[in-house]
């Protein structure tokens, strides 16, 4: 009976506002909806069936379609133009019968009468770049886009087609039941756009100089579009931004280029024997064996005598890919050629680069043992890369397609370099090969679900731009602790999170639709990430998880619900307030500490404690009683502490056994903390205390402490040392906008003002 009263009095005397709760409880108040910011996500996740299981994994009806390509293609270099004819074969694994075919015209969005410039809004400024003012409101429409020369079946007949915009329907001649194939031909050409000067995820770059040019070529040819249980056709058109959604299948392309001409590109090399020169076949035996460095396939010296010479015969190369969703292919007669060889768990993968002279002595250093850093570093938290190459084509701009990205880096004129291009191109790289994992592997839909390719990405890379720097450590500079990372940890995405709300969208949201693009799709949600791993779940927990998602949907479709499911499947925690605040929602991170009260305690009967004893019937002479600082009785109180205060102790462990007494501490400090969280984003409070003798506590109470309330959470202390100070998020962890409010006692800081003004005096 004494222990329940001692606990019943502890309850008691801290609940001060025990009156005012119920008064507050009398007063009638309208009802509301569920808001709280742990309410489950069921209104927004979609349904479990037997597609996709409330586990987050496939279900067991679950199906995906495939399209196969056969290809001829040839680059007219006079012309800058790319004429080709593809063979399709369609397979319907659905369980719809089809009556049509959707294709993608992604070239279209460059052509004459497209639409994608007509959906942003313009004006003039008082002063622009005279290239700015060309472009913008000089320049004819130029020639671009797909010709497209016919649609037939494989008889020859002609195939009944309606082109919208980016989109194709073919008609079929007959509707398509669950397991048949079709197989159709499309034959095109277009003009290749000069993506410096127009812009572009593909083109040509030109060196007038020596009158050549380096082609990075993607999105080139007519593409099947999605066919899935989430939506039926994936045919959103393409309006420039967002990127693709497309289905798996396999690809042999015969791609006829000048003879002088070096090429790369997804799929295996089936000629090699014929394109490649005896020195070039030697050169690369040797770099199938070289783990620790790249071997020269083609020198600096044989590319430019290549420069020169512009041969007018011609050569195809041939490239053969299994179980790829796209493909893509870089040439030039300009292009030096390295590789060397990346040992996996499983496997040895080539890491290859191909670029210019203009790109050395920079990418000669750094831009293969990039590409090798990047396949350690992902292999090692998805799954190990299943091609068996990856390749950096030199090129002003950063893209990707399977195993084979466009990346941007370049020297001075006289080979000189900041550390800062150094990084630049070191992380682009890794950004992009690192998209072989998401989303040319785990195939998401990046035309509406931007963050589930960048934002995933982000996070990875910034796990390989911090493997890169210690694996690497002669690329830092003597000052440097770890890579430079510009997206990842959470003190970088604070001032993105704290902006203006009126120009912020949640990153649930249809990247095209977006405010501020790279930080909605690219930091945000990397940065979540990596808090999620390294403050929310822990390393091994978040690793564990983050592979099973991985593996579970390798070479298939996902959707935010089979990542967000899988997360919670794979780690028993329930997460759906992470993802409610920070994928659903535009809310930020501020919590601060907004009182500290101290307090004594006694047996004497307060008039407070006596009233409390009087309502409940309980004996005051059988409770202790804890005085706030500032309130009658304090002094007296405070006078001894617990330890030194005989009738208090000894009351207390009275009510304990001999066994249960070494169990109880002798506390000599009393405080109540009350933390406030004026940000709407909930996150685990971390709190380290200062104790008079210099040394630290630190403290993790979980999100779900803010569950009752979500303004504010009192926390009791009992101490057996005097606390000299308080701090919220010593580490910055949780991406606080508002760090003046973190500690205890409040730190006064200068306006920047206040700063300036001091700098000026002194």
């Amino acid at each position: 009976m004494k222990i329940f009263k001692l606990f019943l009095a502890v309850f008691l005397v801290s609940a001060v506002s025990v009156n005012a709760q119920e008064q507050e409880q009398k007063e009638r108040k309208p009802g509301h909806t569920n808001n709280n910011k742990f309410k489950q996500l069921y209104d927004e996740f979609a349904t479990p069936n037997m597609f996709r299981t409330g586990s987050g994994a496939p279900g067991p009806a679950y199906y995906q379609q495939q399209a196969d390509y056969k290809m001829d293609i040839e680059i007219d270099d006079d012309l800058a133009r790319l004429n080709g004819e593809e063979v399709i074969t369609y397979t319907n694994n659905s369980p719809d019968e089809l009556k049509y075919l959707w294709v993608q015209l992604d070239q279209n969005m460059r052509a004459p009468d497209s639409k994608s410039p007509l959906i942003n809004g313009s004006g003039f400024g008082p002063a622009t770049t005279v290239s700015r003012a060309a472009n913008g409101y000089l320049r004819e429409p130029l020639e671009r886009g797909f010709n497209i020369m016919h649609v037939k079946d494989t008889k020859g007949n002609d195939l009944s087609h309606m082109i919208n915009r980016t989109m194709m329907r073919v008609e079929l001649p007959q509707t398509m039941k669950t397991g048949d194939k079709f197989s159709f031909s499309i034959k095109w050409w277009y003009n290749i756009n000069d993506h410096v000067k127009e812009g572009g995820r593909s083109g040509y770059e030109y060196f007038p100089e020596n009158d050549n040019r380096i082609y990075v070529v993607s999105q080139f040819y007519p593409r099947m579009a999605v066919y899935n249980d989430v939506e039926g056709w994936q045919n959103s058109q393409f309006w420039g931004r967002d990127e693709f959604a497309l289905p798996f299948g396999n690809f042999d392309v015969n791609i006829t280029v000048p003879a002088d001409h070096i090429l790369d590109g997804t799929g295996y090399l089936t000629n090699r024997e014929e394109v490649f020169t005896k020195e070039m076949m030697k050169r690369y035996k040797q770099a199938k064996k070289s783990y620790d460095k790249p071997v020269v396939i083609v020198t600096q010296e044989e590319a430019e005598r290549a420069e020169k010479s512009k041969s007018k015969d011609k050569k195809t190369w041939k490239l053969s890919a299994q179980m790829v969703r796209d493909f893509g292919f870089a040439t030039s007669r300009k292009f030096l050629w390295d590789m060397m060889a990346v040992k996996l768990d499983t496997k040895d993968v080539m890491a290859v680069s191909l670029y210019s002279k203009e790109g050395n002595p920079l990418w000669g250093e750094w831009s293969t043992r990039a590409v090798a850093s990047t396949l350690k570093s992902y292999s090692r938290m998805t799954f190990d890369y299943p091609y068996h190459k990856a390749i950096s084509a030199h090129a002003p701009m950063g893209m990707e397609y399977p195993m084979i990205s466009y990346n941007f880096g370049r020297p001075d004129k006289n080979g000189n370099y900041t550390e800062r291009t150094k990084f630049g191109m070191i992380s682009v790289i890794i950004h992009e090969v690192g998209h072989n994992w998401f989303p040319m592997i785990v195939n998401s839909d990046e035309r509406q679900w931007t963050w589930m390719d960048e934002g995933l990405d982000t996070f990875c890379q910034y796990v390989a731009e911090q493997d890169f720097g210690e694996w690497h450590p002669e690329a830092l500079s003597a000052d440097m602790k770890a890579y430079p990372s510009r997206r990842g940890p959470a003190a970088n995405i604070v001032r993105y999170m704290g902006g203006d709300q009126d120009y912020i969208a949640p990153i649930m949201s249809k990247g095209l639709n977006t405010y501020q693009f790279g930080n909605n799709a690219y930091g945000k949600p990397g940065t979540a990430l990596n808090i999620l791993r390294e403050t929310v779940m822990g390393r091994e927990l978040f690793d564990y998880a983050f592979k099973e998602y991985a593996n579970r949907w390798k070479f298939k479709h996902p959707t935010p619900e089979d990542f967000f499911r899988t997360m919670e499947d794979a780690s028993a925690m329930d997460l759906d307030w992470f993802w409610r605040g920070w994928f659903y929602s535009t809310d930020y991170t501020d919590i601060g500490v907004k009182e500290v009260k101290k307090f004594a305690v006694t047996t004497n009967p307060t008039e407070q404690g006596k009233q409390i004893a009087e309502r409940y019937n309980i004996d005051p002479n059988s409770l202790v009683y804890f005085v706030e600082e500032g309130t009658e009785g304090y002094e007296e109180a405070s006078a001894g502490d617990m330890a030194e205060l005989p009738t208090v102790k000894e009351f207390i462990m009275d009510n304990f056994s001999e066994e249960q007494q070494g169990e109880i501490k002798s506390p000599k400090y009393f405080y109540q903390v009350t933390y406030d969280k004026p940000g709407g984003l909930v996150m685990p409070l971390i709190v380290e205390y200062t104790y008079a003798d210099g040394t630290t506590k630190r403290e993790t109470f979980p999100a779900q402490i803010w569950r009752l309330n979500d303004t504010e959470v009192s926390r009791a202390i009992a101490s057996e040392k005097e606390i000299v100070s308080i701090q919220v998020d010593p580490d910055l962890e949780t991406a606080d906008v508002d760090t003046s409010n973190n500690s205890w006692p409040r730190e006064i800081k200068q306006s920047e003002f206040e700063q300036f003004k001091n700098q000026v005096k002194n």
